[in-house]
């Protein structure tokens, strides 16, 4: 057995542990502490902001999430007891209904262009971009030569026109019509335009129509554009007008109309070469015709047949090859159904059609549907571009609502016929 024996600790390794200390001053020491200290100041002050801020935000959450039901509740009794009490409807709901109507029409004519749209759609719409105040003149010159029955008209230039697009520049043209009126007017029971105001019932005849050059980028355009024409003995200078309309020209043929001017030529002494500056004014709409419509409401299969029957045109020179022919689209509820043809049927002072066309609606109820009928002129023999003659709209809007559709409306599965202006 080996025994234990305790050795002493040296007293000199003892004294030189207890001699340890930091090398350090005590200025360095007291910074190092003052750190120290800041650091967990402010680790403490974000630590309570955080709390703070999620409290505050717990607390909104459940005061948003009580309204919210309070409302629902609120909603729900209003239901549960709109069949025994009669009331006011809710403001909410209705302001609701509002903005979802207005959005759903500017998602619908802004943001989804119809693919199917063409020339006579675009020329229809020409209206729609019409400002309420028009800018600017027209200058031009007017000649009657009396031995030749020739009548020459010079478009010189268009000043003072205002730029209404800062995506592009004006690329503005000259159309003009030369119109013809009979000493007798013809009277309609109803004439309106789009806009619901009145025209004349004067039946014109259009017995010319020519187009400018087009000047790109500029707000003055000269032209110094010459035409002419032959004016028949019986075609009076007292009974003929001359309309012509700025527009400014767009590819896709959605020209917009920037103003017009209207010459009276029998209120003029053109026997010599007559230069006139007149202002621009808000285009009007001429009565060109007369188209006798059939409507036929199916409501079991959601369906309206539009009928063509007859299609009545002024007095003017009918070519041996002149044929017309219709083209009918629908739009109800901002949604554009796809557009019709009729066949061509040989011109006449009274054209006959009698077709039928079929258009399956989308939804009831209509809050808004319009039917456009265009009219076009074409030749049988020679392949020429189409002419519009002119054009008409029958529907239902919020605030108002056309007299035959409303005749329609009463008389379901009955067809219902009218006869309309054909504006141009």
């Amino acid at each position: 057995m080996v025994p234990l024996m305790d050795y002493p600790a040296a007293v000199g390794l003892l004294s030189a542990a207890g001699d340890l200390s930091m090398p350090f001053s005590n200025t360095v020491k007291y910074c190092i502490l003052g750190i120290s200290v800041t650091l967990l100041l402010l680790a403490l002050g974000i630590l309570a902001w955080q709390a703070f801020r999620c409290c505050t935000q717990t607390h909104t959450t459940y005061t948003r999430q009580d309204t919210v039901n309070s409302e629902l509740l609120y909603l729900e009794e209003k239901s549960r007891t709109a069949g025994n009490v009669s009331g006011a409807p809710s403001t909410r709901v209705e302001e609701v209904s509002t903005e979802v109507h207005r959005l759903s029409r500017c998602l619908s004519q802004a943001s989804f262009p119809s693919s199917g749209s063409s020339h006579a759609d675009r020329d229809m719409g020409e209206q729609a971009n019409i400002k309420n105040v028009v800018n600017g003149s027209l200058r031009f010159s007017i000649y009657y030569d009396q031995l030749q029955s020739q009548l020459v008209v010079t478009i010189l230039q268009v000043e003072g026109l205002l730029e209404h697009s800062q995506m592009r520049s004006l690329q503005p043209f000259v159309n003009l019509r030369l119109m013809w009126a009979g000493s007798e007017g013809v009277e309609l029971d109803d004439c309106t335009d789009e806009e619901g105001e009145g025209t004349a019932s004067i039946l014109w005849t259009v017995l010319q129509e020519w187009r400018t050059r087009i000047v790109k980028g500029s707000c003055n355009p000269l032209y110094g554009d010459q035409f002419s024409c032959i004016l028949q003995e019986d075609k009076e200078l007292h009974h003929i007008n001359l309309r012509m309309e700025v527009r400014d020209f767009d590819k896709f043929s959605r020209h917009t109309v920037l103003g017009e001017v209207r010459v009276p030529l029998g209120k003029l002494n053109i026997s010599y070469p007559l230069e006139l500056q007149e202002d621009l004014k808000i285009p009007q709409k001429d009565l060109v015709g007369e188209v006798l419509l059939s409507l036929k409401i199916l409501p079991t299969c959601q369906r309206l047949e539009v009928g063509l029957l007859k299609v009545k045109t002024g007095p003017t020179e009918i070519c041996s090859d002149a044929a017309l022919y219709a083209r009918i689209s629908v739009q109800c509820n901002q949604s554009k159904l796809r557009y019709q043809k009729t066949s061509v049927v040989a011109r006449c002072l009274v054209t006959v059609f009698n077709e039928i066309l079929m258009f399956s609606l989308p939804e009831f109820p209509l809050e808004q549907c319009k039917i456009l009928v265009y009219v076009y002129e074409t030749h049988t023999t020679k392949k020429s571009t189409k002419h519009l003659i002119g054009q008409l709209t029958v529907g239902k809007e919020k605030s108002s609502e056309d007299k035959h559709w409303s005749l329609m409306m009463r008389s379901i599965r009955q067809p219902i016929a009218k006869w309309h202006g054909l504006l141009i």
